[in-house]
């Protein structure tokens, strides 16, 4: 089940400030992210940009300023209701529960989704198990779906993470360092199958990657954090040759 792409701003912040203590970990941001971008944010550790997502999924709160999502006011809000209201998140390691096989984890997902969450009978319908094998087949992950997920390696895990997010069937995707712990001859591969996959069902996406071949090839639009302040907002190409991201992030300019 595709869905339309809209048009507009899937993100909206304004001065938008957080400290913990004597470290401004986010200092005035805008940024707009318009609907459909695949957007990447780069930096170091602690530059903040692991922080700027935590607050638009509302698991911290910012000091100040306003976060719109499809121009409703989140700032401050609860995980659960912004998740609600279009928000997925998949994290660095996949959450998943490991002694189920993949299509009852997807199942899991979908029983979720509608507040039912009897593990002994996983949304064990038609219409759930018709969503649950669509995603499983866009990420090429049908023919794992009878395997219990400890038996499968690490970049079908993420894979999978990502679908189950996406059996809420969100606007907005936020993906965490996606290639970590995944072979540089998985990289590339998943990668693309998770693109492909996100631009089907018309996902807003906005991944933290440290990996630049990734960022590079995949993304659409970078915003490098430096010190909770954004030093570029550009291209991958102009992003990446900036003075002050070879300076602080990529290393490459001494």
């Amino acid at each position: 089940m595709s869905t339309t792409l809209q048009t507009g701003l899937a993100i909206s912040a304004r001065g938008v400030k957080k400290s913990f203590g004597a470290v401004v970990a986010a200092a005035d941001i805008d940024l707009d992210i318009p609907h459909g971008q695949k957007l990447s944010l780069i930096g170091s550790n602690g530059a903040g940009k692991t922080t700027f997502v935590n607050m638009i999924t509302g698991f911290i709160k910012p000091d100040a300023g306003t976060i719109l999502l499809h121009d409703e006011d989140i700032t401050g809000l609860e995980p659960r209701r912004i998740t609600r209201m279009g928000v997925a998140r998949s994290f660095q390691i996949p959450q998943l529960y490991k002694d189920l096989t993949v299509l009852d984890n997807m199942l899991v997902a979908v029983a979720s989704q509608h507040g039912n969450l009897s593990f002994w009978r996983p949304a064990q319908n038609a219409a759930a198990i018709e969503r649950a094998q669509e995603l499983l087949a866009r990420f090429d992950l049908s023919k794992h779906a009878e395997r219990v997920v400890s038996e499968l390696p690490g970049g079908v895990r993420k894979l999978l993470d990502i679908a189950m997010a996406l059996t809420k069937q969100p606007k907005l995707l936020l993906l965490d360092e996606p290639t970590s712990g995944v072979s540089t001859d998985e990289k590339f591969p998943m990668m693309d199958t998770i693109m492909r996959a996100l631009e089907a069902e018309a996902v807003t996406v906005l991944f933290v990657e440290h990996d630049m071949d990734i960022v590079e090839r995949y993304a659409d639009r970078v915003v490098a954090f430096y010190s909770g302040r954004i030093i570029a907002d550009d291209t991958p190409a102009a992003a990446l040759t900036a003075p002050d991201v070879r300076r602080y992030v990529t290393g490459t300019l001494r």
